[in-house]
């Protein structure tokens, strides 16, 4: 099976403009990531809309694409370059895998979980979940919680805490029930990518602001992989400092 690491990576962010380039002890974020994917996939590739972090991923020895600025998610980066690479390769790919460009420490593990959800046929997508630690806080909007049926698909993503349970106080909900926090990596087979990147924002996805709700909400099916391994995102400049500290 032919697997193509994407890693979409934008230089106009909102909260922290030029993140992909941001410096974490000499490295910047976008080549941190990008030596850590290229160790287990052989072909990797940086999608960009910026000329500066292209510059920087071809000065590092990287694979680079250019996408366009207009997309509204790093799937839809995914779905062009994947078109690009292809051409460019004159390669055929079965997987493609979303890896974002701002955790900058992802694992091994977390690599290596989502390749094998599709060692079984019936994965059109797959992405990853934690258990949430008794430390989280499992009611916070900007840690979304994933339901997993017990065939180990995707029954729903939220920003609120899910499920309800009832009859309980809140400050229990975590010694009662097991709630899965959602890692933000996916990895589509690449003829179901060409189709998602065709489907129009729905109900759903515009109520909780979760581009995978899209995808549940037009039939499609997520395999969900569980981990123990956190991540680290980097999405402000605080974030940034808090792992500078850490490093220390």
């Amino acid at each position: 099976m032919q697997f193509l690491a994407i890693i979409p990576a934008r230089y106009a962010s909102s909260r922290f403009p030029g993140k992909p380039l941001a410096d974490i002890n000499g490295q910047s974020m976008i080549e941190r990531v990008y030596k850590r994917v290229n160790q287990l996939f052989e072909h990797c590739f940086v999608a960009t809309d910026d000329q500066r972090i292209e510059e920087t991923v071809l000065r590092f020895g990287g694979r680079v694409v250019m996408t366009s600025e207009k997309h509204r998610s790093g799937t839809d980066r995914c779905g062009e370059a994947l078109e690009k690479i292809e051409a460019q390769t004159g390669l055929k790919f079965d997987v493609a895998v979303n890896v974002q460009g701002d955790e900058p420490f992802v694992s091994e593990e977390h690599l290596t979980k989502i390749k094998e959800a599709f060692l079984l046929p019936d994965t059109q997508i797959a992405t990853l979940v934690k258990p949430f630690s008794p430390s989280e806080d499992i009611f916070n909007p900007n840690s979304p919680k994933a339901v997993v049926s017990l065939t180990g698909f995707a029954l729903y993503f939220s920003r609120s805490a899910i499920p309800f349970l009832r009859n309980q106080e809140q400050s229990q909900w975590q010694q009662q029930f097991k709630y899965y926090k959602h890692l933000g990596m996916y990895a589509y087979r690449t003829d179901i990518l060409r189709k998602i990147v065709l489907l129009p924002q729905g109900i759903l996805e515009q109520a909780e602001s979760l581009e995978q709700l899209r995808w549940l909400e037009n039939g499609y099916t997520i395999r969900v992989s569980e981990t123990t391994t956190e991540t680290i995102a980097i999405d402000t400049p605080e974030d940034l400092q808090r792992v500078l500290d850490l490093l220390k």
